[in-house]
């Protein structure tokens, strides 16, 4: 089965041509990261309209790259949710405009199961069940994965994402968008031990996240530095590292917890935030200590891209799932409300 893949959940537009026996074929994005830097985070009419413009001659180019014709696809995916409602229907729309055009069925995908089936497209995929490790700027999950579909939430977030929380830090101490890298980058010039930041939640029982107190924390120790008159470049990639150190430490923490907990020893990170490679470091140090493995996407398919939603859709679309014609999306969608796939 051909699946074409389509992508508009945020801020970037990714098409993808994923064939069940031959693999992925080719995928495309446009991110815009540039078109948003000016606001200091993303605007989502702006989002939406940009969609519009990049969707079709992104479509064209992979069907160019892969050598196909529309006849030859066999259905579409296409996220349907979570995400901005405007951009989300962008995708939907066009999805559904082609399927009705050309004759195949669409479904609409959940985004994050994307994201945690994008390991899935490496040369040496993981084996069910495992726990994952989604962490994004819109989620920060801990889930037990026995299978597509079947998924038990054990912790998350209870404000910031740890995305989020890499993004509005940067904006605090005076970085650009997007954070996360930013922080990535000043934190490998940090002193280490200048600054020890509190680890969150982790004197207390459960797999649950909270990074907005450590937000705030990162900004006092700012502004105090400043007020003593010391704003120096130094002085800010020192407490990057210490921010990094802390988010990262707190999620390997919890991560140890999870796979404790279930008696599992395989680890998947999935989300923007898994391309962070302390993060990585940290965690494949854990996991060696305990005789496990971690794995996780190339760093294009860790954000947001086409390719993950259509392997995700081609698995739904293979079990006999697809969706009527009615353009439906939603901009909030817990993952557990997924129908299992049979083992």
């Amino acid at each position: 089965m051909l699946v074409l893949g389509l992508e508009t959940s945020c801020d970037e537009t990714g098409v993808a041509l994923y064939d069940s026996e031959r693999g992925l074929l080719a995928d495309a994005l446009f991110s815009q990261i540039d078109l948003h830097r000016v606001y200091g985070g993303v605007v989502p009419e702006l989002a939406s309209r940009d969609h519009v413009k990049r969707m079709l001659p992104l479509i064209r180019q992979v069907l160019d790259t892969a050598g196909c014709t529309s006849q030859d696809i066999d259905a579409i995916a296409y996220t349907a949710g979570p995400g901005l409602v405007g951009a989300l229907l962008v995708g939907a729309s066009c999805a559904q405009a082609l399927a009705l055009a050309w004759d195949i069925p669409a479904l609409g995908v959940h985004h994050m199961e994307g994201h945690l089936l994008a390991p899935m497209l490496e040369e040496t995929p993981p084996q069910f069940p495992f726990v994952a490790l989604l962490v994004s700027g819109g989620h920060t999950q801990l889930v037990r994965v026995d299978g597509i579909g079947r998924y038990q939430l054990l912790g998350e977030s209870l404000d910031d994402a740890a995305g989020e929380a890499f993004d509005k830090t940067a904006k605090l101490i005076g970085l650009g968008y997007p954070g996360g890298p930013e922080i990535a980058r000043l934190a490998e010039s940090g002193t280490p031990g200048r600054f020890v930041f509190p680890r969150p939640m982790t004197d207390r029982p459960g797999l649950d996240f909270s990074f907005s107190g450590l937000k705030t924390f990162t900004l006092n120790t700012w502004q105090q530095c400043r007020a003593a008159g010391d704003d120096s470049a130094q002085t800010r990639c020192d407490v990057a590292l210490a921010f990094q150190q802390a988010v990262v430490e707190t999620l390997t923490i919890k991560c140890q917890r999870a796979l404790k907990q279930t008696g599992l020893n395989s680890l998947v990170i999935a989300g923007g935030v898994s391309a962070n490679q302390a993060l990585r470091r940290s965690l494949e140090t854990m996991l060696g200590k305990l005789k496990g493995r971690v794995f996780y996407a190339r760093p294009a398919f860790c954000t947001d891209n086409g390719a993950m939603i259509a392997y995700a859709g081609c698995q739904r679309l293979l079990a006999g799932q697809h969706d009527g014609p009615a353009i439906q999306v939603q901009a909030r969608w817990p993952m557990e409300q997924l129908p299992p796939l049979a083992p």
